[in-house]
């Protein structure tokens, strides 16, 4: 039987990689279940602080853009400062592109309260009608750059897990075993495996 084929909804080159890499088959595996294919679209960006529901959001209308009977998924990424009440949250995307990465660590820069999560939340269309969430979290605290910029905050965001590292100081495969998109990641793939 054909691999049955799942679209993730990004242009994000840097995240496909990631996924296609935490959804590969295992090398026990004989045939994959499902394929992966991407398709960038241009969702609406809900303005909530549930996170649940922002993914859902941009599940429902992926889903009715796709069309009818395909599987899609979105992933969305937070990064919440205990400090504030979780906030910038979902936002952090937008922050990184406007201030860069030094001016949100000044943000926290009066408080001695550096702690934040960060928070992976899929939201899975399955062609069938029905709509499904897996939510991953990382503890961590948020720390000067280090490491490469090239994804995102990983090299401001230092998880308790990593000895020290930022995720962007962390290799690949290191970082997925502990990463809030690896842990979501894992939830998602027992569920198209099972």
């Amino acid at each position: 039987m054909a691999p049955k084929e799942i679209t993730f909804i990004t242009g994000n080159a840097n995240k496909l990689k990631e996924v296609q890499m935490l959804l590969a088959p295992e090398a026990s595996s004989i045939e994959p279940t499902f394929m992966l294919v991407n398709q960038e679209l241009d969702l609406d960006e809900v303005q909530d602080t549930d996170l649940e529901e922002i993914a859902m959001h941009k599940c429902r209308q992926a889903a009715s853009l796709v069309g009818p009977n395909k599987p899609v998924f979105v992933e969305d990424t937070a990064l919440c400062f205990d400090e504030f009440n979780g906030l910038p949250g979902a936002y952090i995307k937008w922050f990184v592109k406007s201030m860069g990465l030094p001016k949100i660590v000044k943000m926290l820069e009066p408080f001695e309260n550096k702690n934040a999560q960060a928070v992976t939340t899929i939201a899975y269309a399955d062609g069938e009608g029905n709509f499904h969430t897996f939510q991953g979290i990382t503890r961590g605290k948020i720390v000067d750059s280090r490491g490469p910029l090239t994804f995102g905050w990983d090299a401001i965001f230092e998880p308790l897990e990593a000895q020290g590292k930022t995720y962007a100081e962390m290799e690949k495969s290191a970082k997925n075993k502990i990463s809030q998109r690896g842990r979501a990641f894992a939830k998602f793939k027992e569920h198209l495996t099972n």
